[in-house]
């Protein structure tokens, strides 16, 4: 098999599928299971997919980014675990105080003032900032070409991310089509309404890991 291929689609591919079950994008999977949660089975698919297309398309530019700008997509990354991170924790915190039903009415009001396909843009947009670490041999070697800075290697840097970031959803689509897999979902997206505590300490403790990526890291370390 062509090396460019394996460079550019297998491995983006698998890093994303292994970066779907790292503790970075835990939380990121299980809040959008609560903002699904309650729908019919083609809407979940629907926005699911859309979550996914979208996520992928934000990744890769930001791989486009990483390609043409270099190290100011680290502190862009960095920033995007703590603010993650932050808000991780202050959900954790509400569950463990017993608030967790006033924020799932809060949040549900909110969204019902979007559109399903729009919110579910959104939160791919959103959770786009919050890229595994598994991806850090992608993004060095995007970083390795930025003494050219070229359009070739923007166009590089957006198609392996994005890959990625297709990847990185890709599990989540496949779950909601497949009947036990779904409801393994669905179990899990009802967690906060059954086990509020664990909940709530599931979250702090993906917060506290996601702040101290963005704090104390070096991105370099796990290429």
């Amino acid at each position: 098999m062509d090396i460019d291929m394996i460079n550019l689609v297998l491995i983006p591919v698998g890093l994303g599928l292994f970066g779907f079950v790292e503790p970075c994008s835990v939380g990121s999977s299980l809040l959008f299971l609560k903002f699904i949660e309650g729908r019919d089975r083609a809407s979940k698919i629907s926005q699911a997919t859309i979550f996914m297309i979208t996520r992928a398309l934000f990744i890769g530019t930001m791989g486009a980014g990483a390609a043409l700008f270099g190290a100011l997509f680290i502190d862009l990354q960095k920033g995007g675990w703590l603010l993650l991170g932050a808000v991780y924790i202050l959900l954790g915190i509400l569950f463990l105080l017993g608030k967790g039903g006033v924020l799932s009415r809060s949040i549900g009001v909110g969204m019902a003032r979007i559109s399903g396909k729009r919110g579910s843009a959104a939160f791919g947009v959103l959770f786009g900032l919050n890229i595994p670490a598994c991806a850090a041999p992608l993004i060095f070697a995007l970083l390795g070409a930025t003494a050219v800075g070229t359009g070739a290697n923007a166009t590089k840097g957006f198609v392996t991310l994005a890959l990625f970031g297709l990847a990185l959803s890709l599990p989540l689509v496949a779950a909601l089509v497949f009947a036990p897999a779904r409801r393994v979902l669905d179990r899990l997206a009802g967690l906060s309404v059954r086990m509020p505590f664990w909940t709530g300490v599931l979250f702090v403790a993906l917060g506290l890991w996601s702040m101290y990526f963005g704090l104390f890291v070096n991105l370099e370390d796990w290429t």
